[in-house]
């Protein structure tokens, strides 16, 4: 069962600058599955919001299983439309997203908030968010993107997940999942509108400096080998860019490397 909303004024304290239709969910396999499946169907407003209560099957990168606990936690998806026109700046996409939870979740007073390439959200060494972003590149060269977000709000416990947390045990207090999936929604509107008017400096700039580990020596794994090295920065079509022990630059796609942190 599902509930649209057309919201267009100010809820809790948040300025909605900009039309939402929001479509509530009880239950659902995957939100990205639901915002997919009903753009195929019928026109889909852009920007129309899906937010589960509870994901059956909800996803991770690469096929991993996002699981979260029914009622505690954030899982929305938002189909963004007739926004990015070249392939190769897809990931631009990806860092606008992060971007905009990270600047979110300062606002409620996260500490230590960083992004782990290519689109975990941390909080000091512990995962408090992820991003999952499907692209679908039409006949006419648009490319539509439904835009999956997971943060973990009100859960407290993660049995088998010790490199989880939450907003509640950081802070020590429930908090209110509306009023968080409003503010990342109006961070994200506003750092979309920059990409469309290709205003990419200030959105990337901000990605580069919270990347996770960036600058610092660390273990790698690839293809069940590890090596030592530093990352550098990621090129703007999504790469790792990872300086090796003779001090050259490997670059990495996604899931050809592992981070051991």
């Amino acid at each position: 069962m599902y509930l649209l909303l057309n919201l267009n004024a100010s809820l809790k304290g948040y300025s909605l600058l900009f039309l939402m239709n929001i479509i509530k969910l009880s239950a659902i396999h995957s939100t990205n599955d639901y915002l997919k499946e009903l753009s195929a169907m019928r026109h889909v407003d852009n920007f129309t919001i899906a937010i589960a209560e509870h994901q059956t099957q909800g996803k991770g990168q690469m096929g991993t299983r996002w699981e979260a606990e029914h009622g505690k936690n954030l899982t929305f998806s938002v189909l963004v439309k007739d926004l990015l026109l070249e392939i190769n700046a897809i990931f631009y996409l990806n860092a606008a997203v992060a971007v905009s939870i990270v600047e979110t979740l300062e606002k409620f007073n996260m500490p230590g908030l960083a992004i782990k390439w290519p689109n975990d959200i941390l909080a000091g060494n512990k995962k408090l968010g992820g991003i999952l972003i499907e692209n679908n590149i039409r006949s006419n060269g648009e490319i539509h993107s439904v835009v999956g977000i997971g943060i973990n709000v009100n859960q407290t416990e993660f049995e088998g997940l010790p490199k989880a947390t939450s907003l509640a045990l950081i802070a020590a207090k429930e908090f209110d999942k509306n009023d968080v999936m409003i503010a990342v929604a109006e961070n994200l509107k506003r750092n979309l509108s920059l990409l469309l008017h290709k205003d990419t400096d200030a959105i990337w700039d901000k990605y580069l400096l919270k990347l996770y580990k960036k600058n610092v020596p660390m273990t790698f794994e690839r293809e069940g080998m590890r090596f030592m090295g530093i990352i550098k920065g990621v090129s703007k079509s999504g790469s790792l860019e990872v300086q090796l022990e003779d001090d050259s630059i490997a670059h990495y796609k996604v899931k050809e490397v592992q981070l051991l942190y």
